[in-house]
């Protein structure tokens, strides 16, 4: 299954059941929130399915977690991160030359580029919210 937004709602579209899933960062924080979409994210958690998360993605949620309710939530966060049934992947150099690629041929952020050559390398799902990726 894919997640998407669409006006507002998260939609689910199957794919194959082997396949593995990237969470990006706002895919995190809609879990940590408990926004809508969080049951989606929570149901690929249950599912017994592959999913990773790019290191890009565990920095970005920490840092604006940080901004908006300060260090120390910031620090629950990356605990809570830690007890989810994600793989952090780092940098790699392919993923370093794709995340050039994307950066210098779209108009995504550099945070963007890395999660995206993540999946890309990772042959991933990307879980996300963020109309930038469609």
């Amino acid at each position: 299954m894919k997640k998407g937004e669409q006006s507002g709602k998260v939609k689910l579209r199957k794919t194959k059941a082997t396949d593995s899933y990237l969470f990006d960062t706002f895919a995190l924080l809609t879990l940590w929130n408990d926004e809508e979409g969080a049951e989606s994210v929570q149901y690929l958690l249950r599912s017994g399915v592959r999913i990773y998360v790019s290191f890009m993605s565990c920095m970005e949620g920490r840092y604006r977690i940080w901004k908006n309710a300060g260090k120390a939530e910031s620090q629950e966060f990356a605990k809570y991160l830690d007890l989810l049934k994600l793989k952090r992947i780092d940098i790699t150099g392919s993923i370093f030359d794709k995340a050039i690629e994307i950066k210098a041929t779209n108009s995504l952020s550099v945070c963007d580029s890395w999660i995206a050559a993540t999946a890309i390398e990772m042959d991933a799902v990307l879980v996300h919210k963020d109309p930038h990726f469609e």
